[in-house]
Order: C-alpha cells, then structure tokens, then sequence
C-alpha cells in the first residue's frame, strides 16, 4: 500500500478576512471565478457534483459549470443518466470547485430544478455538431456491447441530420442548483484555514456570513 503521509505543502499564497469578503455570496464567488479563470482558463469551470438516490446512497463525478447567477449555477446532463435519476428521487445536490493554483475551493449546496426548455435547447444550439451528436448517441450510464457501438450510431445519426441542424433531445437539458448554503475555503500556512460560510435566511432574504474552524 502507498503511503502519502509525507506528501503535503504550506499554503502561503493568500488569506481571507470577513474585511475582505463581499457581503453577497455570489459576489464573492464571481470575484473568486473570474480570478481562477485568470490562472487557468481551460479547467476552472470544473466541479464535483455530489448526489445521492432516495435510499441516500451518494456518487459523486466532475461535470463542468455552464452558467451562473442570482438563480443559481447551470451544468447541462443527459436527464437519464445516474445522476439525472438520482436527481429526479432526491432534488438536492452539492459541488465543489477546487482551484489548486489558488489553494482554494468553494462549496456549495441546495436544491436542483430543471432549467426551461428555452435554455436547455439555446445551450444545446451553442455545442460544436459533434458534442450535439454525441448526446443523442450517447444512452449515459447504461452497459454498452462496445466503442464500435457509439461509432455506428454516430455514422447513423450523421447521415439523418447530414446538411441540417442537430436538434436538442428530449431526454438532454440543464439542472440549475439553487444556493442555500456556500462555503468559501482558502488554505493557509499550518493547516489553520480561513473558512467562511453563508447561509440563506429562512424567509428574511439575505444571506448570514460566519467563519469557521480549520
């Protein structure tokens, strides 16, 4: 077995101080985002979504933020897929972005809605045609004989749409994970982590900002 015991670095690069913080989660998480994007353009809409079935049997996977705002944040999925299912018996859900060039991650948790069928179609019109394809092709999470079968589905679905547009399927849209809770984690030197929380206030509106331990 491997031992990692000695695989660890100081975190010195930045702090985070309620002085510093926005009052406003979304706020705050836009002036994170873009600062990630800066430092890595390609991978920082990268997140973990976390889901669990109505036994609460959880599974977790890397899928990619399409969208964000006061509504919440959008990612696009195959509505029969594992998680499209496990969505559909428990409605709530997590994520987690980790941008390690910034020794930060930020989490957040809240209940999940489909996003309109407008939305889901306008996203699915800006997909190059190959990824438009690929969600028709793809029957996501299910046992497939093979590779060879996705290539003969592909050259099946080509030529029916060959000089057309790809249209959006039924069975594909958008999920937007709506906010109750967000968590903003900065590491620091000594393991001594600056954690901030903010909880959505059952019917005042706003948000309640507390720190906490490491």
């Amino acid at each position: 077995m491997g031992n990692l015991a000695d695989r660890r670095r100081d975190y010195t690069a930045f702090g985070l101080a309620e002085a510093e913080a926005s009052g406003d989660p979304l706020e705050q998480f836009r002036r994170w985002f873009d600062q990630a994007l800066a430092a890595d353009p390609e991978d920082s809409n990268a997140m973990t979504l976390a889901t669990a079935d109505a036994a609460g049997r959880p599974s977790a996977r890397v899928v990619l933020l399409k969208g964000y705002d006061e509504r919440g944040l959008t990612f696009f999925t195959n509505f029969a897929s594992r998680k499209g299912e496990e969505l559909a018996a428990n409605p709530r859900a997590a994520l987690v972005f980790f941008w390690p060039g910034l020794d930060r991650q930020v989490r957040v948790e809240g209940r999940v809605e489909r996003t309109s069928r407008a939305e889901s179609e306008a996203y699915f019109a800006s997909r190059p045609r190959g990824s438009q394809i690929g969600a028709w092709v793809s029957r996501q999470s299910r046992p497939i004989a093979g590779r060879e079968e996705l290539e003969r589905e592909v050259e099946v679905l080509e030529a029916r749409y060959a000089g057309g547009e790809v249209p959006c399927p039924e069975h594909w849209g958008g999920y937007r994970l709506v906010p109750e809770v967000y968590e903003f984690w900065q590491g620091r030197p000594s393991r001594l982590h600056d954690r901030l929380r903010y909880r959505r206030k059952e019917g005042e509106g706003g948000w309640a900002r507390e720190r906490l331990a490491p």
